[in-house]
């Protein structure tokens, strides 16, 4: 068992470490993406090249990437798509190919989440829906969702899922501490700025 874990984890890190966002922006010819906006390879940073499809397959593979590792390595055991999955999360936040400078793990959150339990991940895309139509910010709404998820597991009877996706929250969470400081201060950006 020690082996598949191993395999797992090692598995689902190089997936989740696979930096979409950087190369869909240069196969496009828009250079690198780290280079605007905040200087993020996530699909909101990507939004903000002006290239909506761009961002929306950034959005789409960071996703799939979680999806992919949960299902794959949940197939020999549910463990190990856990396993997988929270491994393609960190993966996504600190890529090996980009000196572990990555994005921030929402959309594989939502990704892994969709693998395991296709019920949180529609609260999750709720709960960013809603608060990005009536807020327009991309922060608020993940912050949100990243929360929302593991309330819901939780409340559910899915305790360990519940207790892993708080982890990640938690992580999200840490990985937003510029974006909560921008809103506290007033100067976050909004969804489709390119500022």
């Amino acid at each position: 068992m020690t082996i598949n874990l191993i395999v797992a984890v090692v598995f689902g890190y190089l997936l989740g470490s696979i930096p979409f966002g950087l190369l869909v922006t240069r196969a496009a010819g828009l250079g690198d993406v780290r280079k605007i906006g905040s200087g993020n390879i996530g699909a909101t940073n990507v939004l903000r090249t002006g290239n909506k499809r761009l961002a929306a397959l950034t959005l789409l593979l960071d996703m799939l990437k979680g999806t992919a590792a949960a299902l794959v390595a949940g197939h020999f055991a549910p463990e190990l798509g856990l396993v997988a999955g929270f491994a393609a999360f960190i993966g996504h936040i600190f890529p090996v190919w980009l000196g572990f400078k990555g994005g921030k793990g929402v959309a594989t959150c939502l990704g892994v989440l969709l693998g395991l339990s296709w019920q949180a991940a529609l609260v999750f895309a709720v709960v960013w829906l809603a608060l990005a139509f009536l807020l327009r910010y991309s922060s608020v709404s993940s912050l949100a969702a990243a929360v929302a998820a593991p309330v819901f597991l939780y409340f559910t009877g899915h305790t360990d899922l519940a207790i892993v996706f708080a982890v990640m929250s938690a992580i999200i969470w840490i990985k937003h501490h510029a974006n909560i400081s921008r809103l506290l201060a007033g100067t976050e950006t909004r969804i489709g700025s390119k500022g």
